[in-house]
Order: C-alpha cells, then sequence, then structure tokens
C-alpha cells in the first residue's frame, strides 16, 4: 500500500500547489467542497484554504463535471482532453427530460444565459430562463453546456455553488481534444502516474469510460518509489484515494465496509494508516472524533488531528 500512498501524494511531498497536485492526481473529487479542500490537506502540510480558493479563482484549477460525470477540480490545461473523453451529453438530456425541460433550443437556451454574466447562482439562473427550467432542470441545463465546453463552475458564493460561461471564466470556450486516441494515450499515462497497482478494470471504474477505451489508453506501468516512513492520514469524504480504484477491497477489510459506506451514497472520511483503512472520523466545527474500527490499535492521531484544526483556521 505505501506505493499507492506516494502515487496519491498522501506521504506529503513538500512545496506542491494546489494546482500541482490536481495536475498529479488528474482530478480531485469536489462534488462535495469542503471535503475536496480537505483532500488537498491531506497532501500538503503548508496549503491553506485561502491557497486552494486563490487557485481556483486565478482559474489554475477548475471545477467541471469530469470522470463519471461527476464534480472534480481539474487543471485547466488538462479541461480540453480529458472532458473529451469524459463529457456525457446523452445523461444530461435523459435527466432534462426527466425534469420536463426539452425542446431542440437546450444549448442555445443555457449558452445565452450564462454569456457574459459572470458566475450566476442557480437561483439567479432561474431568473434569467424565464420559466424554461426550474430546480435541478437548471443544473442539468448548466451540464449539457458542459458537455460543449460552454459551462464550468464558478466559486461558491455564500456556501451555494456558481455556474458560469466557460470563456467568460477561462478566456476562451474549452476547444475539445479531436484525436481520441492522442487524449486515451494522455489518460492512461497520467491515471496511472496517481494509481500504482491499478488495471484497466480501474481506469474504467474511475473514469466511467468503456473497458475497451480503458484497455486501448492502457501503457507501460510508471515507476514508483514506497514511502518508507508510516504515514497516518485522516482523508475526508469522497477522497481519490478510496474512488481511484475499482475495489477498495485491499484498503478496506470488508467486515468494516458498512461502517465507512453506510449506505444512500454517504462515504465517511477515513482514518488511513499505512494506506489501510483503520477507522473513520468526523468534525463538528473543528473539533475531530475519530471511530476505530478496533480499540487501542491506531497509532497516535494528533499530529493529524492538530492540523485539520490549523487548516480550518
Amino acid at each position: 500500500m505505501r506505493t499507492r500512498l506516494a502515487a496519491q501524494l498522501l506521504h506529503r511531498p513538500p512545496g506542491l500547489g494546489a494546482g500541482e497536485i490536481v495536475r498529479h492526481l488528474l482530478a480531485v473529487q469536489a462534488q462535495d467542497v469542503p471535503s475536496a479542500r480537505l483532500a488537498f490537506r491531506a497532501r500538503s502540510a503548508t496549503l491553506t484554504v485561502a491557497d486552494i480558493e486563490a487557485a481556483w479563482q486565478a482559474r489554475e484549477i477548475v471545477r467541471a463535471w469530469g470522470p463519471r460525470g461527476t464534480l472534480h477540480f481539474v487543471h485547466a490545461d488538462d479541461l480540453p482532453w480529458l472532458l473529451a473523453l469524459t463529457a456525457r451529453r446523452s445523461g444530461a438530456l435523459r435527466r432534462l427530460a426527466e425534469e420536463g425541460v426539452t425542446g431542440d433550443d437546450l444549448p442555445g437556451l443555457i449558452d445565452r444565459a450564462l454569456e457574459g454574466q459572470g458566475p450566476l447562482t442557480k437561483a439567479e439562473l432561474e431568473e434569467r430562463l424565464k420559466g424554461r427550467a426550474t430546480g435541478q432542470g437548471i443544473v442539468h441545463l448548466v451540464a449539457l453546456a458542459a458537455s460543449y465546453g460552454k459551462a464550468v463552475l464558478g466559486p461558491l458564493r455564500g456556501g451555494k455553488p456558481t455556474y458560469v460561461h466557460a470563456a467568460d471564466w477561462l478566456g476562451a470556450p474549452i476547444v475539445f481534444e479531436q484525436d481520441s486516441g492522442r487524449a486515451l494515450t494522455e489518460l492512461g499515462v497520467r491515471y496511472r502516474r496517481a494509481h500504482a497497482d491499478a488495471a484497466p478494470e480501474d481506469l474504467a471504474a474511475w473514469s466511467g469510460l468503456s473497458l475497451g477505451d480503458a484497455r486501448a489508453a492502457w501503457a507501460g506501468a510508471p515507476p514508483y518509489d514506497p514511502v518508507h516512513e508510516q504515514v497516518v492520514r485522516l482523508a475526508p469524504s469522497f477522497d481519490e484515494y478510496l474512488l481511484g480504484w475499482k475495489s477498495r477491497d485491499p484498503i478496506l477489510e470488508p467486515g468494516h465496509a458498512r461502517k465507512v459506506f453506510p449506505g444512500g451514497g454517504i462515504l465517511r472520511p477515513v482514518v488511513l494508516v499505512d494506506g489501510v483503512i483503520r477507522g473513520t472520523w468526523g468534525r463538528r466545527g473543528n473539533a475531530v472524533t475519530v471511530t476505530p474500527f478496533d480499540d487501542g490499535l491506531l497509532p497516535d492521531l494528533q499530529a493529524e488531528i492538530d492540523d485539520v484544526a490549523r487548516f480550518l483556521r
């Protein structure tokens, strides 16, 4: 497991900024922004929330629909080729139909609603759409625009997501890579760099691509230097270390799986000891509570608990 820790930067190599961490990991799950921020903390002893927000505001990292059609932070340089592989237009259209939002003009409709406006909340978009979509229909409309490279998510405003025209936010629309072979090759190299001991089946599960495409992307395994010291980390919900492989059996004893994945889409934050999940944790404000799977078998976690408080200050 120590090679996985190194590949995932959980040994916290010094000097990495938020953009460099995202570039290395290829994409950082960001459905829940507070958890995504804590994923950076687990990989850096010095990054602050302000550093991550600065990289987001500077457009170095972008929150967008990425692997598996799920929101991720992606490095701006990687958007054209990664989203060319992972954009799923049919899924957005299906969800729109379920919300009763139909018509041949939908891509142009949301394009015009977003263009030139800067980041907009869902309520602000609803007003601009003048009744054509409400509720989750608005989000699926933005996802449809994103599948054409015309929309991403802006920074939170008052804790709420915002949606923004890609050309307004990034300076130009996202022009998808047209050479699928080149994009798949890049995906294979970059995925394997961050996922030691992976196989094409893992890449397919992580990316949402077919197994055939994942096999086409596969290339020679990169070298890994395993971590030699003990690594103890408090990893957040939806961390890439848990989501990057098809099976979690190598890092989570099946008998404890329900403690981490109780159902209903919930994924609890976990305690990692040398890459193996040994408990869960939670927090109320800056106060951290750890629940080990086996009483008395966890190493001293105080340094990690203190660092969570440092990060959240």
